[in-house]
């Protein structure tokens, strides 16, 4: 009879090799290749993460990669390109002088500048509306005609909602929509 573990390729010769190969710090690639007959880079990280291996040693090669310094690539010459005389008109081109650009590393378009502070917009503080008690609401009081701005922490029992006449455009009084749904300048804008 063929366990399900053997019909996909992982007998146990080849667990065994696994294990002893991932704690030598061989890469799942490495380990696929090593191992051959179909068996992939996931399919190896997925039975390393089934058996619960610890994570792997070292590998054997520290020592970095040495990366191949950059290349320029070579200018086309600036002007108007014809099949007929092509060679006539790129002799008698004459090379633009190049412009100095600024060095740059890396993704600098969300990068702060520290010469520019930004300009936030501070709302004016204004008084809160004063409601007499016997105008305060609580929640199964609202109906369409109320305003629904609620008014302290709702954990305490002092928090109650604003319910003076809401106006037919929203929610809130002509009050509360000020504060909710304040307009920029436009000069702001």
């Amino acid at each position: 009879m063929v366990t399900s573990a053997q019909s996909n390729g992982w007998t146990d010769e080849r667990v065994e090799l696994l294990k002893k190969l991932w704690m030598e710090g061989l890469s799942a690639s490495q380990i696929a290749g090593e191992l051959g007959e179909g068996v992939t880079r996931n399919a190896v990280i997925g039975k390393v993460h089934r058996l619960k291996l610890s994570a792997r040693a070292k590998p054997t090669n520290t020592t970095p990669r040495a990366r191949p310094a950059p290349r320029q690539a070579p200018r086309r010459p600036a002007g108007p390109s014809i099949s007929a005389g092509a060679s006539t008109i790129s002799a008698a081109a004459k090379p633009r002088p190049s412009m100095p650009r600024p060095q740059v590393m890396g993704a600098t378009a969300l990068a702060i500048t520290p010469d520019i502070e930004p300009d936030l917009y501070v709302a004016p503080a204004s008084q809160e509306l004063f409601i007499p008690e016997d105008k305060r609401l609580s929640l199964l009081q609202l109906n369409e005609h109320t305003c629904k701005w609620p008014i302290g922490d709702p954990l305490t029992k002092d928090f109650y909602f604003c319910g003076q006449h809401s106006l037919e455009t929203g929610p809130y009084c002509e009050f509360h929509s000020r504060r909710a749904y304040h307009q920029l300048d436009k000069k702001k804008r």
